[in-house]
């Protein structure tokens, strides 16, 4: 299903402030059915995420440090998109350079609402099967702590219902490619 999009009047924008990822508005504007008011929005150009499956059927994911959360989070390897990238391409990247995987075969997922109560963002979910371990283990970006944890799709799926830190967009993701696995 895809959002439809109804008309607003923005009646006052203001940039309060840009930074690396994503930049932060405070936005005045009138919603379709006339209500005015003044909202906060992330703008964030996007996000990339694959669901790695190894031939034997495991799960790649990462356990991550999220400085937010002030812990580690399980969650599916990710990325933001660059400016003028195709989803696909930044995700072929991030899945490398997080999980020393290479993927033969892809499969689009579709695209979801991260945060839409206060962001545009978007995650671009794929599906990356046949994998490989690379030759050369890739080298990890100086601001990420990361840990490759492989799991069977049973033990993740037991995983997020004992509750245990699993971020949202990996959990929606999971049961996206499900039918697939």
């Amino acid at each position: 299903m895809t959002l439809a999009k109804e008309p607003l009047e923005i009646l006052q924008q203001r940039l309060f402030y840009k930074g690396r990822k994503f930049d932060y508005e405070v936005i005045k504007l009138r919603l379709p059915n006339g209500v005015e008011g003044e909202w906060e929005c992330i703008r964030h150009p996007g996000g990339a995420l694959a669901v790695p499956v190894t031939p034997e059927g495991k799960l790649v994911l990462v356990r991550q440090y999220r400085f937010a959360c002030e812990g580690r989070l399980l969650e599916f390897p990710a990325g933001t998109v660059e400016v003028n990238e195709d989803p696909a391409e930044t995700i072929k990247r991030e899945i490398e350079e997080e999980t020393g995987y290479k993927a033969g075969k892809w499969r689009n997922l579709g695209k979801f609402p991260l945060a839409p109560g206060y962001s545009d963002e978007y995650i671009y979910a794929f599906l990356a099967q046949d994998l490989e371990k690379l030759e050369i283990p890739p080298q990890q970006d100086e601001d990420e702590d990361i840990e490759v944890v492989l799991m069977s799709p049973q033990e993740l799926e037991e995983t997020i219902l004992a509750g245990e830190s699993i971020d949202a967009k990996s959990i929606a993701s999971y049961f996206l490619a499900r039918p697939f696995l």
